[in-house]
């Protein structure tokens, strides 16, 4: 059954969405879903009162069979070997602690972020970076005196975060918003302070990157 689900459910999105009636009485017309589309009903061309009261979903005829299908929801799967153990939970305290403090600000970074570029896409490019300072500096306003209150270790794994969460580094985020000029000078003054702008996240090759990824995932599935 689990297989038949999964099955439906890449169709749905391989294929063109078809809504067919829940009731195949008066549709005889038995097709493969492997050979050809199912046709689909035209519930424009019916009449509003033949579709009053009715009830519709989206099914599919599958080796002579009738079958519904709907959209399931996201599940994902862990193996045992993702999530931390306790052992490493009792080793690994402040690096848990420093990641549970810092993933909330990478995800609203994020959040910003992705509804920055959709504002500035087809703005002029003086409206754009005038959107852009704006919105800079609202970031700051709205967290500069609380992520100064952080210590440098906390201020690493903010970093490493904000490339987990937007796949950029922050100096790539800074070049792509602000120019190639003004990262450069943000990198400048990162280093001066032994940050580093263009840190990558590389759970696959940096342990501790792997480390920080299953202290993510355990946060997540709410074992932390």
């Amino acid at each position: 059954m689990l297989t038949l689900l999964t099955t439906l459910g890449a169709c749905l999105q391989a294929q063109e969405l078809r809504m067919v009636k829940k009731s195949f009485n008066d549709n005889p017309q038995r097709l493969s879903i492997s050979e050809e589309p199912v046709r689909v009903i035209n519930l424009a061309s019916r009449q509003n009162r033949k579709l009053e009261g009715e009830h519709y979903t989206f099914a599919t005829v599958l080796d002579g069979d009738t079958v519904p299908m709907y959209n399931l929801r996201e599940v994902t799967c862990y193996s045992s070997g993702m999530l931390l153990t306790p052992k490493e939970i009792k080793s690994n305290s402040k690096l848990i602690r420093n990641v549970r403090l810092m993933l909330p600000y990478a995800r609203e970074g994020k959040r910003r972020l992705d509804a920055l570029e959709v504002e500035i896409a087809n703005l002029p490019k003086k409206e754009r970076k005038a959107a852009i300072k704006a919105a800079e500096k609202q970031l700051m306003d709205d967290y500069k005196e609380d992520l100064s209150k952080y210590t440098f270790s906390q201020g690493l794994v903010l970093i490493k975060l904000i490339d987990r969460e937007t796949s950029r580094t922050a100096y790539n985020i800074v070049g792509e918003l602000r120019g190639a000029f003004r990262a450069g000078l943000y990198q400048a003054l990162a280093r001066l302070f032994g940050f580093n702008l263009k840190t990558k996240y590389d759970p696959k090759n940096d342990k501790k990157d792997d480390l920080i990824e299953r202290i993510v995932l355990s946060i997540e599935r709410g074992q932390l």
